[in-house]
């Protein structure tokens, strides 16, 4: 573990794997309730790194820790190439998501050690892969988890790979082995799992994605909601799968998608796990020195979202913004 000073970044090892973890910064708000960590995974498109993520969405106003861990596997390829349809891919697929959810109450044991922090029910954060791996975690109990949620989850990696073979032309390589373990990780089929569990849960989706598209993101907010697993609110952006620039594996300033995304982030878990300082005003930007980022709430398309929840149809979407020049400031 490395971080001189309760203000600055942590990193450590967790359960074998690599994190990085955020300090609770926010000078506008507290923590109540007995959580006091997030845990976030990325995907194997970008961010691909728990560094990478946490560049990405680093969800500077939440005043609790949030930790971003490395997946057990990777992949050289992402999703919404044509590696998902290679055996190798989608194997390894199913291990990082499998792996991940058995070794996360090993993680949290590390990570309460390595922070200082008492026991107690987490909120859980993912990305693409790491937002499946979120959601199996939280549906099979396998530690307590107060608030979930997910950015651009992968549903069901047999439908991720059937939207590549249509626009790729190809067909899957896959074994039936691998078909069984894939169909064993549709989030739709273990919904079911978290009925009567109370958990806040949060969908974020891409109106331009081409591995989750955005009807599979209301089809999940549907099912959770007729299962009655606690309160479900979904969002779409004008965005593609990724949340960062190639190759999504260093930290680097977010693009625009990013910087949106972690914004309803912020305020969703901040709504959950925080309150606002009494000397603070009504309404707050989310302490992330950047006063001139979109509001939290997506429902204006001049903003670059869409909500699903107002129903209609999502408008066009627009290509995925340029990243940050270089020589900008990320402040992390």
């Amino acid at each position: 573990m490395s971080g001189d000073d309760t203000h600055k970044p942590v990193h450590g090892t967790a359960a074998g794997d690599p994190y990085v973890a955020l300090p609770p910064t926010a000078v506008d708000a507290s923590a109540t309730g007995p959580t006091r960590l997030i845990v976030a995974w990325p995907g194997f498109d970008p961010p691909r790194t728990a560094r990478a993520l946490a560049a990405a969405i680093p969800m500077t106003g939440v005043p609790v820790w949030r930790v971003y861990l490395d997946l057990p596997r990777s992949s050289p390829g992402g999703l919404e190439s044509g590696a998902i349809l290679q055996t190798a891919t989608i194997e390894a697929y199913c291990e990082a998501v499998e792996e991940a959810v058995q070794r996360l109450p090993s993680a949290l044991a590390d990570l309460r050690r390595d922070l200082a922090l008492p026991d107690g029910p987490v909120g859980l954060a993912g990305f693409s892969v790491g937002g499946a791996a979120a959601f199996l975690a939280a549906a099979r109990g396998v530690v307590p988890v107060s608030t979930l949620a997910l950015v651009a989850p992968v549903v069901a990696p047999s439908h991720a790979a059937r939207e590549v073979e249509k626009r790729s032309a190809s067909d899957r390589s896959w074994t039936d082995d691998v078909h069984r373990l894939a169909d064993a990780l549709d989030l739709g089929a273990v919904a079911a799992e978290l009925a009567g569990r109370d958990v806040p849960t949060l969908l974020i989706g891409g109106a331009a994605d081409r591995v989750v598209p955005a009807r599979e993101i209301t089809a999940l907010r549907d099912m959770l909601r007729r299962h009655d697993t606690g309160p479900v609110e979904s969002t779409t952006f004008r965005m593609g799968h990724a949340l960062a620039a190639e190759p999504g594996t260093e930290a680097r300033p977010p693009i625009t998608e990013a910087v949106r995304v972690d914004g309803v982030l912020t305020d969703w878990f901040r709504e959950r796990l925080a309150t606002p300082a009494d000397d603070a005003p009504a309404e707050t930007s989310r302490a992330s020195g950047n006063t001139d980022a979109p509001p939290a709430e997506p429902v204006d398309a001049e903003n670059g979202a869409w909500s699903l929840d107002s129903g209609g149809d999502p408008p066009e979407a627009r290509e995925t913004a340029e990243p940050w020049s270089a020589g900008a400031g990320s402040g992390r």
